[in-house]
């Protein structure tokens, strides 16, 4: 397993198991067959709908708690100063751990960014408090990470957003990079699992793209493990999501051959602007109101 170093000193597996989408009764399991594999890193969120069972799978893998890296995000119903310290504890009674190693914020909500503003700030103070060991942002564009930095005072270790050779957001990954922000990529492996929604209606499977099959067929590896790699080498965090066995094992197939330079730059050519998510900035009605449940 490859490691990155945030910019805070904590250091995170680069590789994680997602569980977005994955329903309660598959979650635990998933989890576990994942760090029985390998997987030392689990990124999931209070609007999956899924931490307990999160919490549950990591039991019966039987770790030792600093052997795993756990990630979930505050969502913005629960934006706001003392809401957030409250989302902090809900999150970590389901998951049922004293510490949370990444704790981001899941959308900017720039319609309400004072809220947004409270709850980064709660964030620092559960960081000071020493009961995360990270934190940072979710689907942050650049404009909205300096709406941020200018009324914080940490800058975000991490920033997980939409990132796969379709939709590159090369800007975004630039401003990270200024900033000493990770870029973390969700739907690393192309959008297979689409959103709902008419944010896309052209929606492509990255899988069938004729560039990734080629180099995938040269490398005796599948399009996914392509993906993954290219994520890899350019020195991002991903995390692919599965609650099947063996795609879940493929996925951490990824970190016994390298592509070259030509081949990298082949799937940089791939860029299409194509998000198969909502645009961050986009109105969603009161779809950020839903309300997250107790423990």
């Amino acid at each position: 397993m490859e490691l990155i170093s945030l910019n805070n000193g904590v250091v995170m597996p680069a590789l994680g198991l997602g569980v977005y989408q994955s329903q309660p009764e598959e979650t635990a399991a998933a989890v576990a067959t994942a760090l029985d594999l390998g997987y030392r890193h689990v990124d999931t969120a209070a609007a999956y709908f899924n931490e307990k069972e999160v919490g549950e799978g990591l039991k019966r893998a039987g770790l030792a708690r600093d052997e795993v890296f756990v990630e979930t995000k505050v969502f913005p119903s629960d934006y706001g100063f003392d809401e957030t310290l409250h989302a902090f504890e809900k999150s970590a009674r389901k998951l049922d751990l004293d510490r949370l190693d990444l704790l981001l914020l899941h959308q900017p909500r720039p319609s309400q960014f004072a809220r947004t503003v409270g709850a980064y700030r709660a964030l620092e103070r559960l960081l000071a408090d020493g009961l995360v060991r990270a934190i940072g942002v979710s689907n942050f564009m650049p404009h909205h990470l300096d709406r941020l930095l200018a009324e914080v005072d940490v800058v975000p270790a991490v920033n997980q957003v939409e990132l796969h050779p379709y939709f590159q957001q090369p800007g975004v990954q630039a401003k990270d990079a200024a900033l000493g922000v990770l870029t973390q990529a969700w739907s690393p492996i192309g959008g297979i699992t689409f959103y709902p929604g008419p944010w896309r209606e052209d929606r492509q499977n990255v899988m069938q793209d004729p560039t990734i099959r080629s180099i995938a067929e040269q490398h005796a590896k599948s399009p996914a493990q392509v993906m993954l790699r290219w994520g890899l080498q350019q020195g991002r965090s991903v995390i692919p999501k599965s609650t099947n066995p063996g795609r879940i094992a493929e996925n951490l197939d990824v970190f016994d051959f390298t592509l070259d330079d030509d081949e990298m730059a082949r799937i940089d050519a791939l860029d299409a602007d194509r998000r198969t998510g909502p645009d961050p900035d986009e109105a969603r009605g009161d779809f950020y109101d839903r309300p997250i449940p107790e423990a």
